[in-house]
């Protein structure tokens, strides 16, 4: 496979991509299989019904309302930890990607359990005549929790798309007169576009998909519903036609995306070597941009973490088993890095087409790719037991189901940091390698992979965060006695023994950081270095010519 600077793209190319989305298509035929099982007037009757409507409506508010807010604070914290000189940047670096090593329902049952009814904070405020707090249920509480546990899935992708700006078009900007905050707006941002939007198709996509949060605080979503419907009924026709309505809103979402997205390319204008960018100087308004990422973490990180330390000494003082084991933890890193790297290779050819030739035919493969990612874990799950019992029964209950499982849930991820990455490499890089007589292999592993690497490598992280945290897809289709940290949590908590699950709910959140930390050393060490001789601080208030005035405005 390779990536063709112009003209079409390579039969082997087009094969791969195609087989790529016919096994992610694969639960949207489960599904319409089983809801052809009720026939045409009752999957009509399901889908008109007025309960349907209303989860429609709700779970479209849900994903936009955190995708909006997981933007406004992933654009401002990936500026400040690239291109400022904000004290501490490289452990801020480490620490604002470290929410999303946390699961979903490990961090709504922290929230619950820190501000819910009879919760942590109540029994603080009690003395002082606090009778009861605001509810965290519904609505604001699924809010908050996904996005703080989804913003990194912007903020990463944002980091990578930073680091590849061409910094000229800024010099540019301000040898035109224009002042650092129409820079931003006019040059930074539009270049931004691609890696915003495939972080935003990121949040929005695992909003839509997301159980364990909006299960624990009773916020009625798509998902929520048909695994109740998969539960409490044996004809899962119903639960099937409520599937297939939560995939035409990801077919929209994704038709939104393109159209955003555009045809524009983000490449560099010229084929020098990358320059670095000149580090800005926040002035007074570094210390309080300090606070406001030391107040993100604080209610991101350390909440949750406190949660977990609490109920950890808890089970300890009594007594309980750890519950922790070196082959617990071997099960979930292998699985993990095997669904990361085999995602990132199944993404490439996807992401290729969608950056190197854009067409219906690749708009539909990369559409495709995406319909796993937004459909609840069990559906997957059930869908590949279907198959893998009745097709392929050889990988039926053994681990290569289960990697394929993850491959299908989170392909996605990968593709989106792939395409990102892509966009910014000029396509006049590899024309001229091919007119020194390199081939197409050797173009692709020559020049245009230490180009993506950024991207290759933040696609990776995210899938193996991706998998530590998966629950349904492991609980269904992991061999028999395979135990990883997540069901180990799930089998805890299910039965309320909170102790017990603490202290593999905190390797969970550990192994999970591993690839993050990794990522923001490689990040933290080829990032520009402030100078030894700093700016003198602006005490003045920020202005559009300044450039802490854009701390705010993400």
């Amino acid at each position: 496979m390779s990536v063709t600077a112009r003209g079409r793209a390579t039969p082997a190319l087009i094969l791969a991509g195609v087989a790529v989305a016919a096994a992610a298509l694969l639960p949207a035929v489960y599904l319409v299989l089983r809801a052809g099982d009720a026939g045409l007037d009752g999957a009509l009757a399901t889908i008109t019904a007025g309960r349907t409507l209303e989860l429609l409506a709700r779970t479209t508010l849900l994903a936009v309302s955190v995708t909006v807010a997981s933007v406004a604070l992933a654009v401002p914290l990936a500026w400040l930890t690239v291109r400022t000189d904000l004290p501490g940047r490289r452990a801020w670096v480490v620490l604002t990607a470290l929410p999303l090593a946390i699961p979903s329902y490990v961090g709504g049952y922290a929230f619950v359990a820190a501000l819910g009814p009879r919760g942590i904070a109540q029994g603080w405020l009690a003395p002082l005549g606090v009778e009861e707090l605001p509810s965290i249920y519904g609505f604001p509480g699924a809010w908050l929790v996904l996005t703080l546990f989804s913003y990194p899935y912007v903020l990463l992708t944002v980091r990578a798309a930073l680091r590849r700006l061409d910094p000229s078009l800024e010099e540019a900007s301000r040898t035109l007169g224009r002042s650092r905050r129409a820079t931003f707006w006019h040059v930074v941002l539009p270049q931004l576009r691609p890696a915003v939007t495939a972080g935003s198709l990121l949040v929005a996509l695992y909003t839509l998909s997301d159980f364990g949060a909006v299960s624990l605080l009773r916020f009625d979503s798509f998902t929520r519903v048909i695994y109740v419907q998969y539960r409490a009924s044996l004809d899962r026709s119903a639960a099937a036609t409520l599937g297939l309505v939560l995939l035409a809103l990801t077919l929209a979402v994704l038709t939104a995306e393109t159209r955003s997205r555009g045809r524009a390319g983000y490449h560099r204008l010229h084929g020098g070597g990358a320059r670095t960018p000149s580090v800005v100087h926040l002035g007074r308004w570094r210390w309080p941009a300090v606070g406001a990422c030391a107040a993100l973490v604080a209610i991101a990180l350390a909440v949750p973490l406190g949660v977990i330390g609490y109920w950890l000494v808890r089970g300890l003082a009594a007594e309980e088993p750890l519950r922790l084991t070196t082959t617990l933890m071997g099960h979930s890193l292998v699985v993990s890095a095997l669904g990361a790297v085999v995602a990132v290779v199944a993404a490439w050819p996807v992401a290729v087409l969608a950056a190197r030739h854009p067409g219906r035919l690749s708009r539909l493969v990369e559409r495709a790719s995406f319909t796993g990612y937004a459909l609840p874990g069990v559906v997957v799950a059930l869908a590949l037991v279907f198959f893998g019992a009745r097709v392929v029964p050889a990988v039926y209950q053994t681990r290569t189901l289960l990697v394929f499982a993850y491959v299908v849930l989170f392909l996605p991820q990968a593709v989106g940091a792939l395409r990102a990455s892509l966009l910014q490499v000029n396509p006049s890089l590899e024309e001229a390698s091919r007119l020194l007589g390199r081939s197409k292999a050797a173009t692709t592993r020559a020049v245009v992979l230490p180009l993506v690497r950024p991207g290759v490598l933040a696609g990776g992280a995210l899938v193996f965060l991706t998998c530590m945290k998966e629950l349904p897809a492991t609980l269904l289709l992991a061999p028999t006695g395979y135990d990883t940290l997540a069901t180990q949590v799930w089998s805890a908590t299910s039965e309320a023994f909170f102790g017990r699950a603490a202290a593999p709910a905190l390797a969970l959140v550990l192994l999970s950081a591993l690839p993050m930390a990794l990522l923001a050393i490689r990040e933290a060490e080829r990032s520009p270095a402030p100078p030894a001789d700093p700016a003198p601080a602006v005490d003045s208030p920020p202005t559009p010519d300044h450039p802490a005035a854009l701390v705010g405005t993400g």
